[in-house]
Order: C-alpha cells, then structure tokens, then sequence
C-alpha cells in the first residue's frame, strides 16, 4: 500500500511541474538572444512537453521541458558570447 501511494504522490507531484516548466521557458524565450533556428527547436520541444503534459505522460514530459530548458540557457550562453 505504501508503495502505491508513494508512485502515486511521485507522478501527482511531475504532473504539476510540468505547468511551471512551461512558464519557465516561456519568460526565458521572451528576452533570449538566440538565432532563429534555435528558437524554433526551443519552442518545438517545449510543444512536446505541453503535449506529453495533456496526455498524462509527466515524466517523460519533464525530460523533454527540462531538455528545452538546458539548451536554451546553452544556446542564450554561446550566443552571449559571440
């Protein structure tokens, strides 16, 4: 029974990371420096995370935000730089 609740509790809590992972990216998208196709690859996975949210896939939907996020604070760094 323990065990139940606690996968339970563990795919309620992703479920709602997904929502602040999302807003997340999106304010970062809003004063990014980066070029046009990284924006679109940016905003291509963070689409795939909302969706896999909506399904009730949550774990796969945080690898994929979580994803968007790394390479947009890489791709705003490396773009910084230039």
């Amino acid at each position: 029974m323990v065990l139940l609740m606690t996968v339970f509790f563990a795919g309620h809590a992703m479920g709602g990371q997904c929502p602040s992972l999302v807003g997340e990216i999106d304010e970062q998208l809003e004063t990014a420096q980066i070029n046009s196709e990284a924006m679109a690859r940016i905003k291509k996975l963070r689409d795939q995370g909302e969706s896999l949210h909506s399904q009730g896939k949550h774990d796969e939907s945080v690898k994929v935000l979580k994803q968007a996020l790394d390479d947009l604070q890489a791709m705003s760094l490396s773009e910084g730089e230039s």
